[in-house]
């Protein structure tokens, strides 16, 4: 590999990559990945809301909560939630 191709490879990020929730742009789509160290009350809201590993979920805003869009519900998550729940950024 030529080194600017090298190069401009190694600056995109991996196609699936997991990141944390809070650290998506506004406008970008995700599917949850997994959910990190949250308690069981947490755990059981969010899935309880539909926030399930597969589900695709699209962010609103990130300030001053993360607001996401899963199927038909929109959710505000707090910062230290949203940092917790890894996701695969969508193409």
């Amino acid at each position: 590999m030529k080194p600017a191709a090298q190069s401009q490879a190694q600056s995109q990020p991996h196609a699936h990559a997991r990141v944390p929730l809070g650290f998506l742009a506004p406008g970008r789509e995700a599917r949850l990945a997994e959910v990190g160290a949250v308690d069981t009350a947490q755990r059981e809201q969010l899935a309880a809301y539909g926030l399930t590993v597969g589900c695709r979920l699209k962010v609103l805003q990130q300030k001053p909560m993360t607001v996401v869009l899963a199927e038909e519900l929109e959710l505000a998550l707090e910062p230290g939630v949203a940092r917790e729940v890894w996701v695969e950024p969508c193409p």
